[in-house]
């Protein structure tokens, strides 16, 4: 006896399901039913956020890019074919967003200063020390250069294994477990100088 295919809007929990799961689950439902998308979202997006307002600095453009996140996922769920983990997947898209989101900003500042309006005002990094004074990694992060911030964000923050984050950066492995041994490093020489003095 063949099996019948399972119809999508068959009733199941999706807490109950795991993301594989749930993406295929998306495969058959979107755009009709968003319940599997949804229970992915809720997985993730405080996540997303951290990821975010750890590289962009601040909580207004973590929150902007959180939600272009949440919609690039929306609309690309019915094309995502499972080569990698959704995991990775997701957080490949949320650090080119973050990357995109930077850049607009950088220009943005470049634009505020040829102007000459007032830079402190319009256009300043004032934001992000502010999320660093909150201690834990964020104090740290600065101490690093972007590359191997975004790194340790992906190992910390999003939990990604070193694979995944290598895959998300086009790096290779050894290059990318280096680099993450570099700036602990580093991070742990910063630390011990300030607690010394």
């Amino acid at each position: 006896m063949t099996r019948t295919h399972r119809p999508a809007s068959s009733r199941y929990d999706p807490r109950k399901l795991s993301d594989e799961e749930l993406v295929q689950r998306a495969h058959e439902e979107l755009f009709h039913i968003t319940r599997a998308y949804e229970e992915l979202m809720h997985r993730y997006q405080r996540t997303i956020y951290n990821v975010c307002a750890r590289y962009l600095g601040n909580e207004r453009d973590a929150d902007d890019v959180t939600q272009e996140v949440m919609l690039k996922v929306l609309y690309g769920l019915k094309n995502f074919e499972g080569k990698s983990k959704f995991k990775t997947w997701l957080f490949s898209i949320t650090y080119n967003e973050c990357i995109t989101q930077y850049r607009k900003e950088r220009r943005k500042r470049r634009l505020v200063d040829a102007l000459s309006l007032d830079p402190v005002e319009e256009a300043s990094d004032e934001k992000a020390p502010r999320l660093v004074e909150k201690g834990g990694l964020d104090r740290w992060l600065v101490h690093v250069n972007p590359i191997d911030r975004e790194i340790l964000i992906l190992r910390f923050v999003a939990e990604l294994e070193f694979q995944e984050i290598a895959d998300i950066m086009h790096m290779g492995l050894s290059a990318t477990k280096m680099r993450y041994k570099r700036s602990l490093d580093k991070m742990r020489e910063k630390f011990s100088a300030k607690t010394e003095t």
